[in-house]
């Protein structure tokens, strides 16, 4: 049985729609190396990222780095141009996605894409990884704009869509995930398949979690 009839679906990518964990871990992991610090193993990452490249490469830096300004942006310059060059390589859609997004077209729903990748990085992997379908509003990372979890992004995608921010479900992987939703006035639901855990979802405020991306279509 659904909770509502919702119009449009809020996604984020990272841990929700795609998979990016080696590939931004393999980035970061470069950039270290190359400024003489050591790696990281790949489950640290899970709570490296989702706050933007910014926080990715302050996050991986040594303690004793962390609150230099130069080497945080050194860091950063170094994270972007390795995960410019080949940061889709070991990418890939969450099993059942493809099917999800087919299934949600089909019934006529928009969609809309909010992530804290920078927004030519949103773009480039919505387009690689989803050719043909349908997204109505693409958001990253973009200037002049705070990021998640503040709600601004959120409630421009439901201004422009002319859609109620309560018509949303918004569907994400992280505590900012479930704050930006709750900010924004929109339906917060957690999924499971991403990079953090259900406690983490339930205490920041997910009303509904998924195992499964075809679960989503009982919420409908």
């Amino acid at each position: 049985m659904g909770t509502k009839n919702f119009k449009a679906i809020l996604f984020d990518i990272d841990g929700t729609l795609l998979d990016t964990l080696e590939d931004l871990a393999d980035s970061t992991n470069r950039a270290l190396a190359r400024m003489g610090f050591s790696p990281h193993e790949l489950k640290e990452y899970r709570y490296f990222v989702g706050d933007g490249m910014e926080n990715l490469a302050r996050r991986a830096l040594p303690d004793q780095a962390k609150s230099d300004p130069a080497t945080i942006s050194a860091c950063l310059e170094l994270l972007l141009s390795f995960y410019a060059a080949g940061g889709t390589a070991k990418t890939r859609p969450y099993p059942g996605i493809p099917e999800l997004l087919d299934a949600l077209s089909a019934r006529g729903l928009k969609m809309t894409v909010l992530s804290n990748k920078l927004q030519k990085f949103a773009v480039k992997v919505v387009e690689e990884f989803f050719p043909g379908r349908r997204f109505e509003l693409v958001f990253g990372e973009r200037s002049g704009v705070p990021r998640k979890p503040d709600p601004a992004s959120a409630l421009e995608i439901a201004q422009k869509l002319a859609i109620q921010p309560a018509d949303f479900l918004y569907l994400g992987d992280t505590a900012t995930d479930m704050l930006t939703a709750k900010g924004a006035g929109m339906f917060p639901v957690g999924v499971l398949w991403g990079f953090r855990d259900a406690a983490e979802l339930i205490a920041s405020g997910a009303q509904k979690l998924l195992s499964t991306p075809l679960e989503l279509l009982e919420l409908l």
